[in-house]
């Protein structure tokens, strides 16, 4: 099995990616998005992890079947996270998200 170089201008450029995706987060958080901010910061760690999920830990260069695990637990993830945001935004008691 032979292994995959990864430059150390993709790492920098990574990791240059990752520190303005950090920045945007916390410039989102001074933003009132309403019920969109949740959404808008889960996206933004979605993307960064799915940066270090690729290069970081090499899953680009790596066996289909090691790509589809991942994709498969993303996937459930999304599930998960999506089932939770709908059972708290469908809730009419809590103080602050009323109609």
């Amino acid at each position: 099995m032979t292994d995959h170089i990864v430059s150390k201008k993709t790492y920098a450029l990574i990791f240059a990616t990752l520190l303005v995706l950090t920045g945007v987060t916390t410039a989102i958080g001074y933003v009132d998005l309403g019920r969109m901010n949740v959404v808008v910061a889960l996206a933004i760690a979605a993307f960064k992890g799915v940066l270090v999920v690729l290069f970081f830990m090499h899953l680009a260069y790596s066996r289909r079947l090691t790509q589809l695990t991942i994709v498969a637990a993303f996937l459930w993830l999304s599930l998960l996270i999506a089932l939770t945001l709908a059972d708290i935004w469908s809730r009419g008691w809590i103080v602050g998200t009323g109609k």
